[in-house]
């Protein structure tokens, strides 16, 4: 089996290098593998969907946004996080 580099994994996906070793380490391209301190990664490697949020606004417990708006309009000030 042939492998590639981060950088040239990086120049046929078209995305950072630091994203591609972001991959790596998280587990999300499968067969890829450390030696030493380079990564191989297969040439047959599909680049995986892109997961992260990008809306700016990501909250997973919507009652801690219930909570600050009846405080708001109560008067009160107290941080819930």
């Amino acid at each position: 089996m042939e492998y590639l580099s981060i950088s040239q994994t990086a120049e046929k996906w078209g995305i950072k290098q630091r994203r591609i070793r972001t991959l790596c380490e998280q587990g999300r391209i499968p067969g890829a593998f450390k030696m030493g301190a380079y990564w191989s990664i297969p040439v047959d490697a599909q680049k995986p969907k892109d997961e992260r949020v990008r809306s700016g606004k990501y909250i997973k417990d919507y009652s801690s946004i219930l909570v600050i708006c009846q405080d708001k309009f109560s008067g009160k000030s107290r941080r819930v996080f």
